[in-house]
């Protein structure tokens, strides 16, 4: 059924026709080659998919080819907690297009990407009722774990533009036309050699991107606790300042569940309300007026609302030391 070739990314790596099936008997066959998932149709085909699960074993990866047009296929939590995943399945498109959703993220793959789907995550496929043939490597998910670390798991696409996805390609297409059982096994280990060193660039990356982040998001805390009273700075002036774009500084803090905005008005309103409770003490004579001015606010409607909002009482009666 299967013809081998020696093709990259732009070549089928093998060939399966599918037929006509019912959906239900479609899902039983994927569900004995991969685990539990559910398919859906396109809407004209009455219960029916064109569709054709075969496998075979390539070097010492169990192997599956499935081949279908169908709108949608897809596995959610209760069918994981009736059949927890054991491999992770590193998916090579060899024909159509299908969008991958896993993660929080939608990846799209057209013939010759890959990407390594987590089967104890949910996942969703999405076909939009194109033929698409894909090959889908299994990978023991404890051995994968034990060699690469958790940045193997929850999905994960492998980037074509690296030169590591090259190699991978070449690798799999030789595992794939190799007919001696005495050289799969070396282009099997050459494989998951490439693969942990994909791993490790990406935890790499991850790092510098984590650390970066980092550096923007303390650097602006710093600067807002600097420049909060000043009525005229909010989150342009402090993205200037930082020299980042006013929408990479929202997405740094939106690590921390925040926005620019409230974090200054945070700042401004914690110190009104430590200047308050010194005046509620006898030790200052300013007015609440000149507290909230000199606190970074010039609408005194506003910061009352606000700070009754924050605190649950107005600034007078934190003025006379009411325990909040």
């Amino acid at each position: 059924m299967y013809q081998s070739t020696a093709g990259l990314s732009n070549a089928p790596l093998c060939r399966a026709d599918p037929r006509p099936r019912a959906v239900e008997s479609f899902a039983r066959d994927i569900e004995t080659v991969c685990g539990r998932f559910a398919v859906e149709p396109v809407a004209a085909a009455r219960g029916q998919v064109d569709g054709d699960v075969s496998t075979m074993r390539v070097s010492r990866f169990e192997t599956a080819i499935v081949s279908l047009d169908a709108q949608r296929v897809f596995r959610d939590r209760r069918m994981i907690r009736s059949d927890p995943g054991e491999h992770l399945f590193l998916l090579v498109q060899d024909k159509g297009r299908c969008r991958i959703h896993q993660n929080d993220e939608t990846v799209l793959l057209t013939p010759g990407d890959m990407y390594l789907v987590d089967s104890s995550r949910s996942s969703e496929f999405f076909y939009d009722g194109m033929h698409s043939r894909q090959i889908s490597i299994h990978l023991p998910r404890e051995e994968m774990l034990h060699r690469f670390g958790d940045v193997c798991l929850g999905g994960i696409g492998i980037d074509r533009s690296d030169p590591l996805f090259l190699s991978m390609r070449a690798v799999l297409a030789k595992i794939f036309t190799e007919d001696s059982a005495a050289v799969a096994p070396s282009l099997g280990d050459a494989f998951l050699s490439l693969l942990g060193a994909y791993f490790h660039c990406v935890e790499h990356q991850e790092a510098k991107s984590s650390a970066a982040a980092n550096s923007v998001l303390s650097r602006a805390l710093a600067v807002i606790d600097r420049n909060a009273n000043d009525p005229a700075f909010g989150p342009q002036e402090l993205a200037d300042q930082l020299q980042v774009s006013p929408r990479t500084l929202q997405r740094h803090f939106g690590q921390i569940g925040e926005t620019a905005s409230k974090r200054i008005l945070s700042v401004r309103l914690e110190t009104a309300r430590a200047r308050l409770n010194a005046l509620g003490d006898g030790s200052g004579t300013q007015t609440i007026a000149a507290v909230a001015y000199d606190c970074g606010f010039n609408d005194l409607s506003y910061f009352y609302r606000a700070f009754r909002e924050r605190f649950g009482a107005s600034p007078g009666d934190v003025r006379k030391n009411v325990a909040l």
